[in-house]
C-alpha cells in the first residue's frame, strides 16, 4: 500500500512513518514528486482545513492521501492561535517565532489554570476514487508553561505540557508523545483503519 503525506513539515512526516513501523505501508512525501503543491487552508477549522489537503493532494498525485490539520487553543486568548497556530506570527514564521509570539501574549498570566491549553488534531484519509475514507478530531489537554524547555518535537511542544506530566511535549520521548498526544491518539485510529484494510 502506497500513501501520500500532505505535508511539508518533516517533524510531522517523521512522527507518522514511525507510528507504522509495523506495517506494509510504503510512505510518499513532497520529496517523492518533481511537483507538490502548497494548499491555501481556507477552512473554517481543523477537519475542513485536513479534508481540503487530503483531496487536493490525492488529486495531483492520484493516490491515496493522508493529510492532518493541527494546532493549539489557549483558553485565555479565547481559542488561539488555532487553525493559524502554524503562521501565527505572520506568514512566513518559524516555529520559534510563533512561540514567542505567545509567551509574550501571556507573559503577565501568572495562575495556570489561566494558562489551560489543548492541542487539537483533525486527520483524513482521502481515496482520489472514493473521496473521504477516513476522518477523526483529537485533543490534548495541557497547559503553557512560561519558558521553553526540552529540543524534541517541533512547533509548541518545548512550551506546552500535556495534563499529569511536569515535563513539556519536546521533553517526552516519542513513545511517550505518541502514547498521549493529539496527533498520537489520531494515528492509533487510523493504524486500527489501516490494518483492517491491508
Amino acid at each position: 500500500m502506497q500513501i501520500v503525506i500532505a505535508s511539508k513539515n518533516k517533524g510531522k512526516i517523521k512522527e507518522i512513518k514511525a507510528f507504522f513501523k509495523n506495517l506494509d505501508i510504503r510512505w510518499l512525501t513532497f520529496e517523492d514528486f518533481s511537483s507538490f503543491p502548497d494548499i491555501e487552508e481556507t477552512g473554517s477549522n481543523f477537519i475542513e482545513n485536513a479534508k481540503l489537503k487530503a483531496k487536493k493532494i490525492a488529486e495531483h498525485t492520484n493516490k491515496l492521501t493522508l493529510a492532518d490539520d493541527s494546532g493549539l487553543a489557549v483558553d485565555h486568548l479565547k481559542g488561539s492561535p488555532g487553525i493559524k497556530s502554524s503562521r501565527y506570527s505572520g506568514m512566513d514564521a518559524t516555529d520559534k517565532d510563533n512561540r514567542a509570539k505567545l509567551l509574550k501574549e501571556l507573559k503577565h498570566v501568572c495562575d495556570v489554570k489561566e494558562r489551560k491549553a489543548k492541542f487539537i488534531c483533525s486527520m483524513v484519509l482521502w481515496d482520489p476514487r472514493k473521496g473521504s475514507i477516513f476522518e477523526t478530531s483529537n485533543i490534548c489537554e495541557g497547559f503553557i508553561g512560561r519558558v521553553e524547555e526540552g529540543s524534541g518535537g517541533f512547533g509548541y511542544d518545548s512550551i506546552f505540557f500535556p495534563e499529569g506530566y511536569r515535563k513539556t511535549m519536546a521533553q517526552l520521548t516519542q513513545e511517550e508523545k505518541n502514547r498521549i498526544s493529539h496527533r498520537g491518539s489520531a494515528l492509533k485510529k487510523l493504524h486500527k483503519f489501516l490494518s483492517s484494510e491491508i
